[in-house]
């Protein structure tokens, strides 16, 4: 796992996605729409919408869809975001409920510009789903620019899951996440736990960006330090053309190696693949059982 100067640009075969019913990614596109909702799965592009789509589940994305940083491996739109709209997490949980789903990620654009980051709408959230008989809850976090007020809001809110990506390694966060800190990011896995030990702690990284396997393992090593107990480990595949070019594809046996080395540094449960995103099969990593192809209403 060594950067080099050559950019890869063809695809590997194992890199090419899983398909799904296009019948029943239309219905959920559409119930979507007209909810007025966003979900990450499309915003970023994800290679695994279409199996997402057709299990059925989804991560919801929260504050709009237009995000406040500029992290050069993400393809969500930057710009000046839209004001708050407070009907958002009760619009998302009764598009939960009409989906049958028993899990649901949430997680957000970052916005810097609101001063405590939209950690108020992602407690509302939890609450509108939790009185929509939604079973399992999981927030995917920005890092709220530290503030422990933003975070003790969320953690309170008692999702199942709370999960916040470290992405990369710290010598590459100059080039891929220049808004962010990776010190930072370990203090808010550290402080959630901290301040609510019943919550489970996730966290994600993307790798092909030049990484060694050393900051892999230091990264891995950080995270459990700061109390993370749920790792998901994918290939950076490049969103837009504006984004940072893929330096290297990683093979399937590099993944399931770098798998079972995560379950033997002491994490619970790890997932680790090419097409592997933070919130992939969260309801199995989480404890939950599937959710069945069937619970989508007709």
């Amino acid at each position: 796992m060594r950067s080099g100067p050559k950019t890869h640009t063809r695809l590997p075969a194992h890199l090419q996605g899983v398909r799904g019913r296009r019948e029943e990614i239309r219905k959920i596109k559409l119930l979507l729409r007209k909810a007025g909702l966003h979900t990450v799965c499309e915003s970023a592009r994800c290679p695994n919408m279409a199996e997402c789509f057709s299990r059925p589940t989804a991560t919801f994305m929260i504050l709009g869809h237009v995000c406040t940083r500029a992290c050069r491996f993400c393809g969500v739109q930057k710009a000046m975001p839209l004001p708050l709209d407070e009907g958002e997490p009760f619009r998302l949980a009764e598009a939960a409920k009409k989906l049958g789903l028993r899990y649901v990620v949430v997680t957000s654009v970052t916005r810097d510009d609101l001063q405590d980051g939209g950690s108020v709408l992602f407690a509302d959230t939890v609450l509108a789903l939790r009185n929509s008989g939604i079973q399992g809850v999981e927030l995917l976090v920005p890092d709220f620019k530290g503030r422990t007020e933003s975070i003790d809001l969320v953690i309170r809110s008692s999702p199942d899951v709370f999960a916040h990506n470290i992405e990369t390694v710290p010598r590459l966060y100059d080039l891929a996440r220049p808004a962010s800190n990776y010190r930072r990011s370990l203090q808010v896995i550290w402080y959630a736990k901290k301040h609510n030990p019943a919550v489970k702690i996730k966290s994600g990284m993307m790798l092909g960006l030049g990484e060694t396997t050393d900051e892999v393992d230091q990264v891995m090593d950080d995270l459990l330090e700061a109390g993370c107990q749920i790792l998901t480990i994918g290939q950076y595949l490049r969103p837009a053309k504006q984004c940072l070019p893929v330096q290297r594809y990683l093979d399937p046996e590099e993944f399931n190696d770098l798998e079972n080395k995560a379950i033997e540094k002491g994490f619970q449960k790890v997932i680790a693949g090419p097409l592997v995103r933070s919130s992939y099969h969260a309801d199995a990593l989480a404890g939950e059982p599937a959710m069945p192809d069937s619970a989508t209403e007709k």
